[in-house]
């Protein structure tokens, strides 16, 4: 493993060390052709309101490559059992499982599921 792969994956946090500080959105797939995967990342990347305002890190599990954290990808797939088929996850800041799909979430869906948290709803007032 070359040295600045390994210093890249120490800059990246792990979803356990995210825990309580962000949401997170996994998004997996099996190649960086998958049609859901691309239809995911134009959804994610055409949202107005983006991820920060409601703390959420988006985390792409695609192959055996992991962006935005320091997990592995077998270890994630582990985890939250990821098929070998598109799947998209809503993590909660408590680590809980709030969403899961086989096809690209709609921003709507996520905004709305994630203002009714109650740990969102606690920080809007």
């Amino acid at each position: 493993m070359s040295i600045l792969l390994v210093a890249a994956l120490a800059a990246s946090p792990t979803l356990a060390q995210m825990r309580w500080e962000r949401r997170v959105l996994i998004v997996a797939a099996p190649s960086a052709q998958d049609p859901a995967l691309a239809a995911q990342r134009r959804i994610l990347g055409s949202w107005s309101v983006k991820g920060d305002e409601r703390d959420l890190t988006i985390v792409e599990v695609v192959g055996d490559q992991v962006r935005s954290a320091g997990d592995t990808a077998p270890a994630l797939r582990r985890k939250f059992r990821l098929p070998a088929t598109f799947t998209a996850i809503l993590i909660g800041k408590d680590g809980g499982e709030k969403l899961r799909s086989t096809k690209p979430f709609p921003t709507a869906l996520l905004e709305r599921t994630i203002d009714a948290m109650p740990m969102r709803r606690a920080g809007r007032r």
